[in-house]
């Protein structure tokens, strides 16, 4: 009865979770989609510590366990500012992996206390299950923290190529193949722990060759991997609601990660296998040659965009490190008073996560009729008056349109250059996260605004309003 009662409240919250992913596909919805993961996620927890927990001195230390990782998750949580969301996602991911390698060696030493058998005569399903969790798992962990160094600036962006990295890979990839058969026909400790040491070394070396501009689907990527790598534990721990949790987080990781690759015209395997981008510095005068820059105050964009019929913002990065969303949500209010029509486009990898210009526009309560994802609004951009970028950079680049010779020719863009002026804030002429310079910045029609975006949009605000 008990057993049925706790499987009943399992799928209960697999429910759940899945009407959280739902809430979660669009902002209007995004916060109750939060609430209801959460709901589910107390349901499986408060479950288990019910029916799973062998001994009171067990469920005691479990407790305090969880009592520890709530407060230092609500502290970082309160601390963290949006623009390290990516690499805080990514550090969060690596606690998963390193979460399955603990529970799988867990079982290793302590079988039946997982109901799988004893030590010497581990049960083979059992055996295979703990390798994929703790390969897949091992793999998430290195892997995660080089795209949270790379992110947080701890690591160099551009990519670290090593020779003959492909034939590395390959190699380590066999041996983790071989390891686990072993592992599994003679449940030998040694092969468990080659899996962990070759599976380690193999997500370092799948990440450090992988650009920042490809690091938005690492990260996407990533979020996979600790959602299987959780669901191989589940099984191992015979526990339905991980096993749902983690197939949900995988599956809808991996489709994700199809979703940008998509938006950015680049294959998954192309990602892996040879990802492109980094930091790099502006260009100098002789790098310049005969292009020169137009460059405006905050008074010509406000006389611009005042007597505009319409004004399409492209949000980017800089703007989420400025943390400009508010005044720029208050320079549209007084467009709007103004009789003009304004709208914000989304490109899907704005920024270094996707949704993150979403939740910074939400953030300042900008309505959801006015943010438009890019392929519903790009064909405005030939009957706009004023196309705003603010802190966009890569997203907005014509050469992935026109130079085939680019490293991202093929990637959508917003058609900024399409409209009949382009105003681009940006502190400097720097390439963006791909390392590639922008040949918008030089174009007849395109007014740079050079300084913090924060500072600018409220010199624009404090020019219209007067």
């Amino acid at each position: 009865m008990a057993h049925s009662f706790a499987t009943f409240a399992y799928l209960v919250s697999g429910v759940l979770f899945i009407l959280a992913l739902r809430g979660l596909s669009h902002p209007s919805t995004s916060r109750r989609g939060n609430y209801t993961g959460m709901i589910g996620m107390g349901i499986a927890i408060l479950t288990t510590l019910i029916y799973a927990v062998p001994s009171f001195g067990s469920l005691v230390l479990i407790v305090l366990g969880l009592a520890i990782g709530a407060v230092i998750g609500a502290v970082i949580a309160r601390k963290i500012p949006m623009t390290d969301m990516p690499q805080l996602v990514a550090a969060f991911h690596s606690l998963v992996g390193l979460a399955a390698v603990m529970v799988a060696a867990g079982a290793l030493y302590s079988p039946a206390a997982f109901n799988i058998g004893n030590v010497g005569s581990i049960e083979i399903q059992a055996l295979v299950e703990m390798s994929v969790g703790v390969a897949i798992g091992a793999i998430t962990f290195t892997g995660s923290i080089i795209a949270f160094a790379k992110l947080d600036g701890r690591m160099s962006g551009k990519p670290i190529v090593l020779p003959m990295r492909h034939w590395i890979n390959i190699g380590l990839g066999v041996a983790v193949v071989v390891f686990v058969i072993v592992f599994a026909v003679t449940e030998s400790h040694l092969a468990f722990w080659l899996i962990v040491v070759a599976s380690l070394a193999l997500g370092v070396l799948l990440i450090v060759p992988i650009g920042g501009a490809d690091m938005p689907v690492v990260v996407s990527m990533l979020n996979s991997y600790s959602g299987w790598a959780a669901a191989g534990i589940g099984f191992t721990l015979q526990n339905l609601a991980l096993i749902i949790t983690g197939a949900l987080v995988g599956s809808s990781g991996a489709i994700l990660s199809y979703i940008m690759c998509k938006g950015m015209n680049r294959s998954f395997i192309s990602v892996i296998l040879g990802g492109f981008g980094g930091e790099s510095s502006s260009p100098t005068a002789d790098d310049l040659g005969d292009r020169t820059v137009k460059q405006g105050s905050a008074e010509d964009a406000a006389y611009l965009m005042k007597n505009a019929n319409q004004v399409i913002i492209v949000p980017g990065y800089g703007m989420a490190v400025a943390q400009a969303q508010h005044v720029l949500s208050e320079m549209v209010s007084v467009l709007k008073k103004s009789g003009v029509t304004v709208k914000y486009a989304i490109h899907p990898v704005a920024g270094r996560m996707p949704g993150h210009m979403n939740v910074l526009l939400a953030e300042a309560n900008v309505p959801y009729d006015d943010v438009f994802e890019l392929e519903d609004v790009n064909s405005e951009f030939k009957q706009t008056d004023v196309a705003f970028v603010i802190g966009a950079n890569d997203v907005t680049n014509p050469s992935a349109r026109d130079d085939k010779a680019s490293p991202i020719y093929g990637m959508p863009i917003a058609n900024v250059d399409d409209a009949a002026t382009c105003l681009f804030l940006k502190r400097s002429l720097s390439s963006g996260y791909a390392g590639i310079d922008n040949s918008l910045f030089y174009k007849d029609k395109t007014m740079m605004l050079f300084g913090d975006a924060k500072d600018m949009v409220e010199k624009i605000v404090k020019s219209l309003e007067e």
